[in-house]
C-alpha cells in the first residue's frame, strides 16, 4: 500500500503504554498518522509535557470509567499499555487482562473500528528455537504474560465476530535499539520495522483480525508470517549488524531455555510465590 499522507490521517489516534521503552519510541513516529495523537500511561509515569498535536491523558487501564472516557473521540487505538514482562498473575490480571477488555469495550461503545494490539511472541514461547511456526499454529503461552497475550487475542478476535471491530495482533518479538543477545538475532525487530508495520496495520483494509509477527528481517528466522502476507510487511533491517557483539558473549549451557525454546528465559521465570 503506498504511503500517502494527509489524506489517510486518523483525525485522533490513541497510544496507551507511552511511556513505555516501545511507547517512548513510537511516539514522535506517530505524528505523521494522525492530526492528533492522544497519548496514555499510568499518571506517575507520564511526562506532562505535550507537543502541539498531542493529548496526554493519564489512564489506569484497570479502571473501566477511566479507559471509557480516554477511549472517547478516538478513532483508532494502538494498545501497548499494561505490563510487559512476566510477572504474578495477580499483576498481570489488572493492566493486562481486565485492561485488554476496557479498551475493546470502549472501543464497542464509542465506534473504533481499528485497534493495534501489542501482542508477543511469548504467546507460543514454548516452541523450540529449531521449529518454524506460523498464526495458526497452536498457541504455547510460556507465562502469565503470554497468557494474557492469548486472551487479548481471543478477545480481538471475539470482538471482531460480534460487532466488526477490526484487529492486527503484533505479536512482538524483541523491539529494543540492538539485539543484545543470541536469542534476539532471531526476534529483534527495529524501530523502523515496527513503525512500518504500525502503518500497514492502521491503513491496511479488511484485516480482520490479523495475527502478525513483529520480527526484521533476520538471517536466522523463527516465524512465517505468510497468514498475514495481506498487510505487505517486510523487514528492513536486520540484525546481522550485531552478531559479532553477540558472538563474543558468552555461550549459554546447551539446555538453557535461552538456547531451546523460543520463548528464552520468561519460559523459567516463577512462581511468584512469596
Amino acid at each position: 500500500m503506498a504511503h500517502q499522507e494527509n489524506e489517510i490521517q486518523y483525525p485522533r489516534l490513541l497510544l496507551t503504554g507511552a511511556a513505555g521503552g516501545v511507547g517512548r519510541a513510537m511516539r514522535a513516529r506517530l505524528a505523521e498518522f494522525a492530526k492528533v495523537l492522544r497519548v496514555s500511561d499510568l499518571a506517575a509515569a507520564l511526562p506532562p509535557d505535550a507537543a502541539a498535536h498531542e493529548e496526554v491523558v493519564p489512564c489506569d487501564l484497570a479502571d473501566k470509567r477511566a479507559v471509557d472516557a480516554l477511549v472517547a473521540g478516538c478513532d483508532a487505538i494502538i494498545h501497548l499499555g499494561g505490563v510487559s514482562v512476566e510477572r504474578p498473575f495477580e499483576e498481570v490480571l489488572e493492566a493486562n487482562i481486565k485492561g485488554v477488555f476496557h479498551i475493546y469495550e470502549g472501543a464497542r461503545r464509542h465506534g473504533v473500528k481499528r485497534v493495534i494490539f501489542a501482542s508477543s511472541n511469548h504467546v507460543t514461547g514454548f516452541y523450540r528455537q529449531d521449529e518454524k511456526i506460523d498464526a495458526h499454529a497452536l498457541r504455547r503461552p510460556d507465562g502469565y504474560y503470554g497468557l494474557s497475550k492469548s486472551y487479548g487475542e481471543d478477545m480481538a478476535q471475539f470482538y471482531f465476530d460480534r460487532y466488526g471491530i477490526e484487529t492486527v495482533s503484533i505479536r512482538i518479538g524483541s523491539a529494543f535499539p540492538h539485539a543484545k543477545d543470541r536469542r534476539m538475532m532471531a526476534s529483534w525487530l527495529s524501530y523502523g520495522d515496527l513503525h512500518e508495520l504500525l502503518r500497514l496495520s492502521l491503513f491496511t483494509p479488511k484485516v480482520g483480525h490479523t495475527v502478525v509477527y513483529g520480527m526484521s528481517n533476520n538471517l536466522v528466522q523463527w516465524w512465517d508470517n505468510r497468514c498475514a502476507a495481506h498487510l505487505g510487511f517486510v523487514g528492513r533491517d536486520s540484525s546481522e549488524q550485531f552478531r559479532a557483539s553477540v558472538e563474543a558473549q558468552p555461550r549459554p549451557a546447551a539446555n538453557d531455555p535461552v538456547a531451546v525454546l523460543q520463548g528464552g528465559a520468561f519460559t523459567a521465570a516463577g512462581p511468584f510465590e512469596s
